[in-house]
C-alpha cells in the first residue's frame, strides 16, 4: 500500500489549500457585480450597540416604503418597545399598531372581519399569499424582512473571509442590503437588460426586479434627518438587522463577560497545576 511520507504529506496539503484558494479568488474575480464594502455600524465590534434613534428612522422607512412590498412576519409591534430595540414606549407601540387594520376571525356567524391591530399582533402583511404576492410584482415574490440580513451574505474572497474569521466580522448581509439600495443605475451601453428588470450594481448578475425603492426625500423624518438615499439605506438595513437579531446587544454583552470568566478561568487552573505539580520532581 502506498504511504505518504511526512514531506510529501506537508506538499499534499499546501497544494489543497493553494487549490481552494485560487478557486475562490477566480470564481470572485468572475462575479460581474462591484465589490460589496464594509460598513461603519454601530452594532459591529464586540461592543457595538444599536443606535435607537436610527432603528426609529428605520421603521419609518419600511413603514413608509417597504412595507407595501415586504411583509415582516415575525416581528410583533411588541418588539418595538423591548430593550435592544427602538426604544419606543408601550404607549407608543399600541398607537402604531392600531394604525393596521389586521383580518382576524372568524366570528360568531362564521365570518373574517377587520379590527385594528394590536401589540400581540405580528407586522401586518401587504398581501394576502404567495400567490397574491406574485401577480403584484410580475411573477416575483417580494421576500420577508424579518430575518433577510441573516440570510444574505457577500463573496469577500481571499484573504478577507480568512481575516473576517479573527475579526468578528458579522455584517455581510447587511452590508450587502445597504450596498443593493444604493446599486442601483443606469446599464452600461453593451449590457443586455431583460424586459421588466432593473440593473443593480450589486445583484448577482447585475439585473433585479425589484425598482428603485428609495429616492430622495422619500420620506420626512420625524428627527429632522435629511432623507437621502443613503441614509435612508443605512436606516433600514440597521433596522431590518435588528429584525433578524433583536437580542444582539443581550449576546454581545454576555459574550464578554463569559470571555473574561474563562480568561480568569485560565488563569486559576494554571496557578492550581503549578501548585498542585510544584512538589514533584520532574
Amino acid at each position: 500500500m502506498f504511504k505518504l511520507s511526512g514531506y510529501n504529506f506537508k506538499f499534499c496539503i499546501l497544494f489543497q489549500i493553494i487549490f481552494v484558494l485560487f478557486f475562490s479568488v477566480s470564481a470572485f474575480a468572475a462575479g460581474e457585480q462591484k465589490r460589496v464594502q464594509k460598513h461603519d455600524w454601530t452594532f459591529a465590534g464586540i461592543f457595538g450597540h444599536y443606535d435607537d434613534a436610527q432603528l426609529q428612522r428605520g421603521f419609518q422607512v419600511y413603514r413608509e416604503v417597504c412595507s407595501s412590498c415586504h411583509s415582516m412576519n415575525y416581528v410583533y409591534y411588541r418588539n418595538l418597545a423591548e430593550e435592544g430595540g427602538p426604544g419606543f414606549t408601550v404607549e407608543e407601540v399600541k398607537v402604531i399598531a392600531s394604525e393596521d387594520m389586521i383580518i382576524d376571525g372568524p366570528d360568531d356567524y362564521g365570518e373574517m372581519f377587520e379590527r385594528p391591530g394590536k401589540p400581540s399582533d405580528t407586522f401586518v402583511s401587504p398581501y394576502a399569499n404567495q400567490n397574491e404576492a406574485r401577480a403584484s410584482n410580475g411573477g416575483a415574490y417580494p421576500p420577508d424582512f424579518s430575518v433577510l440580513a441573516k440570510a444574505r451574505s457577500t463573496l469577500r474572497g481571499f484573504p478577507w473571509w480568512f481575516v473576517d474569521l479573527f475579526t468578528g466580522y458579522q455584517e455581510q448581509g447587511v452590508d450587502y442590503i445597504y450596498a443593493l439600495l444604493n446599486g442601483y443605475s443606469e446599464p452600461p451601453e453593451d449590457f443586455i437588460l431583460q424586459s421588466g428588470m432593473h440593473y443593480n450594481e450589486y445583484y448577482p448578475g447585475n439585473q433585479i426586479a425589484m425598482g428603485q425603492p428609495l429616492y430622495e426625500e422619500s420620506v420626512e423624518y420625524a428627527d429632522g434627518t435629511v432623507a437621502s438615499v443613503e441614509q435612508m439605506a443605512e436606516d433600514v438595513s440597521a433596522f431590518m438587522m435588528w429584525a433578524a437579531e433583536p437580542k444582539l446587544e443581550i449576546r454581545k454583552q454576555m459574550g464578554f463577560k463569559v470571555a473574561i470568566f474563562l480568561f480568569v478561568l485560565a488563569g486559576l487552573l494554571y496557578y492550581s497545576k503549578k501548585k498542585i505539580w510544584a512538589r514533584i520532581e520532574h
